[in-house]
């Protein structure tokens, strides 16, 4: 048998030649995926403007380079199966999936997946930057808030993946499920009450501020550093080098001494001296 006839050899719909072309493609873009995410990862950072130094450029890389690279594997490896015929796979009868409706959604999946992971690797450099800013300043609002703004973009970013991926991927009417969760919303509120507290503990600890990250506060026989006020919960680092996570729903409605805001502190000795 003739070369040829090797290559023209039809095997599950495709000749041996595609499956051939197939293997090259996905080959040459496992060899280029690597220096091109160091490529597209440079370039992105590009839009960060002036201020970038060698730190910035390193946090990026480490938060950027992997999730990039599984972008543009996934871009290759669906670019490399153009060449393969696949409609024999395709569902022939109306309501039912076939194995390349299953891979076609597998696909979008994963590239949401993927895409809504880059954002919000983006919105952790964000931070990174302006926490580095922040503690360039003597304000410690600003210490406070950013990370609490962080962790709200990245739940939003999260709820946005999901609600697209059941939009796109499973085919859910977003509009009934939206209706759906606003019957359900009563429901709801009272299963999840205590964590609705926290929630809005965290708002009123935000806008009355009785304390910033970096005081010494006294709360509940606990004392020690505010390290970081959260959705839930805030932490307090205490003397003995241990973390106490404290519900925001607590620290509004109890007492706390902010040690850290009296302008003076009193110290008092006892000094026991001899008779003579």
């Amino acid at each position: 048998m003739e070369i040829a006839e090797i290559l023209d050899f039809k095997f599950l719909g495709n000749t041996v030649l595609s499956y051939l072309y197939f293997l090259m493609f996905i080959t040459i873009g496992s060899l280029i995926v690597i220096p091109l995410s160091s490529y597209l990862v440079k370039f992105l950072f590009k839009f960060f403007g002036k201020g970038n130094n060698q730190k910035n450029t390193d946090k990026f890389n480490s938060l950027l380079k992997k999730p990039i690279k599984y972008l543009l594997f996934l871009v290759i490896l669906y670019s490399s199966s153009m060449v393969l015929d696949l409609s024999q796979f395709m569902s022939n009868n109306e309501g039912s999936l076939g194995i390349i409706d299953i891979i076609s959604k597998t696909f979008n999946l994963l590239l949401l997946i993927i895409i809504f992971w880059i954002i919000n690797r983006v919105i952790d450099f964000i931070g990174f930057k302006l926490k580095n800013r922040a503690s360039e300043t003597e304000s410690k609002v600003d210490d406070q808030v950013i990370p609490f703004a962080v962790d709200m973009a990245k739940v939003i970013t999260v709820i946005l993946g999901v609600v697209m991926i059941l939009g796109n991927v499973f085919n859910v009417n977003i509009t009934a499920l939206v209706t759906g969760l606003g019957i359900g919303g009563v429901a709801f509120a009272l299963a999840s009450k205590e964590s609705l507290e926290n929630l809005l503990g965290s708002f009123t600890i935000f806008f009355d501020k009785p304390f910033t990250v970096g005081d010494i506060v006294t709360l509940g026989g606990v004392t020690g550093v505010v390290e970081k006020v959260g959705f839930r919960s805030t932490r307090i680092r205490t003397f003995d080098k241990s973390i106490v996570t404290v519900p925001n729903k607590n620290i509004i409605s109890s007492e706390l001494d902010n040690l850290g805001a009296r302008p003076v502190r009193r110290v008092k000795f006892n000094i026991g001296l001899t008779y003579n």
